[in-house]
């Protein structure tokens, strides 16, 4: 019962199969019925044909039509199952004949669609660097292209293992920040940092700070500077030293700011020259530098960096990500857009693009050729026998209903002929 049922349906699934095997059915009673119309007008052309003498013509028609319906009924029908049943030689050949036909279906997609010629004349004809280009300016296609990027950024933070990537980070810190010596590489900064003059803004920003600071807070200078006199001063000589040396220490950072030729920036300077110098030179104060730096970067607060370092990361990504309006979405739409523009204008761009893609796509065809071909052959392989055959008659089998029809107007046309040329011409020359 399955069987039949299945042989009925042929295995359609989807509307599309459905609508398939109707128009298998309808082109199959058809030909049927012009199989039956040929014997019904054989049996009279055949009964009457003594008495009319010119339905001899008839019944031979319609005897060589009713001989090319039920040829090619056989022929179409041996294609997919045995003929009523009968286990014929050479018939049910797609079922009997699958894995043959899966390999050679194999064979010719690879020698005639993989082959190297092909591969590179279809690729030079088109150019997927200005197709890709026209496609990604559409915003629309940039925001596809942005949402599938953040997918996959979504996806390999989850995928990720937060303990790998703590340790990741935290190796990265030991090679790049602890294991390297401190020392020569800040005594090295600090001598490229002199010699850009950029110690002159700092200063320029410090003494700027210092004026305001002092001339928006003279209460708290005052207080300092009353602080370290004795008791025994009197208040009137506290306000004067305090006013005075509020005035100097104004006019101090003044004059820092204004004098680029000042003692105390020409101090500086030399202060940061010996250090710079020292960093480099003096092992006592690289050493003091290490024990300094190991301090702070002991294990348990580079793996403390490390962990929080992650922890920001992934919660800023995973938040940017999931918006579509964020900051970072926004800009990588942008970023596309340009990009594609880019790819449309620069035909140079263009041109590197397909030589590369061409390429990469000959070498995977080259080296994958066989096994691409060899899905197909495994595909078909793996199929039922019958499924197979239902698979492929749901397919072409309404074409093949044609077949029938022709062999029945084909064959009455030939049995026409062929009675009309024995009683025409054969007939008289006997007599």
């Amino acid at each position: 019962m399955p069987q039949s049922r299945s042989r009925r349906t042929l295995g359609a699934v989807t509307p599309a199969d459905f609508e398939r095997l109707a128009g298998l059915r309808k082109m199959q009673a058809i030909a049927l019925g012009l199989l039956a119309f040929m014997a019904v007008v054989f049996v009279v052309s055949f009964a009457l044909q003594d008495r009319v003498p010119w339905l001899g013509y008839v019944r031979a028609a319609s005897e060589g039509g009713m001989v090319g319906a039920l040829a090619d009924w056989f022929a179409v029908t041996a294609l997919f199952r045995y003929p009523l049943g009968i286990r014929i030689p050479h018939t049910n050949l797609i079922s009997s004949k699958k894995d043959d036909i899966g390999e050679g279906l194999g064979s010719f997609i690879e020698e005639n669609f993989l082959a190297d010629d092909v591969v590179h004349n279809k690729l030079s004809q088109i150019s997927g660097a200005r197709m890709a280009g026209e496609w990604i300016t559409q915003r629309a296609n940039a925001e596809k292209v942005n949402g599938m990027i953040a997918s996959a950024g979504l996806g390999a933070l989850t995928v990720l293992d937060d303990d790998d990537v703590r340790e990741l980070i935290e190796s990265l810190v030991r090679r790049h920040v602890v294991e390297p010596e401190w020392g020569p590489l800040l005594g090295r900064a600090t001598g490229s940092f002199l010699e850009g003059d950029h110690h002159e803004a700092l200063i320029d920003i410090a003494a700027s700070r210092l004026e305001e600071w002092l001339v928006a807070h003279p209460a708290a200078f005052d207080r300092v500077v009353s602080s370290r006199l004795p008791s025994w001063v009197p208040s009137v000589v506290d306000r004067f030293v305090d006013g005075r040396m509020h005035a100097e220490a104004v006019r101090f950072a003044q004059s820092v700011t204004q004098d680029r030729e000042h003692p105390f920036r020409i101090a500086i300077g030399r202060f940061l020259t010996d250090l710079a110098r020292d960093l480099q030179e003096q092992e006592a104060l690289q050493a003091q530098l290490e024990s300094f730096k190991h301090e702070v970067f002991d294990s348990p607060r580079i793996r403390a960096l490390a962990a929080s370092t992650w922890e920001l990361a992934r919660s800023a990504l995973v938040e940017m990500l999931e918006d579509p309006e964020s900051d970072l979405r926004t800009r990588l739409t942008t970023a596309l857009q340009d990009f594609g523009h880019r790819l449309l204008d620069d035909s140079t761009l263009q041109f590197k693009i397909d030589v590369w893609v061409m390429g990469v796509v000959q070498h995977l065809v080259t080296t994958y050729r066989h096994d691409l071909a060899g899905v197909v052959t495994e595909t078909v392989q793996r199929w039922d026998a019958q499924e197979a055959a239902e698979k492929i008659e749901l397919q072409i089998g309404k074409d093949l209903q044609f077949i029938r029809i022709n062999g029945t107007i084909v064959g009455s046309l030939a049995g026409l002929a062929i009675y009309a040329f024995a009683t025409l011409v054969i007939t008289p020359l006997t007599q």
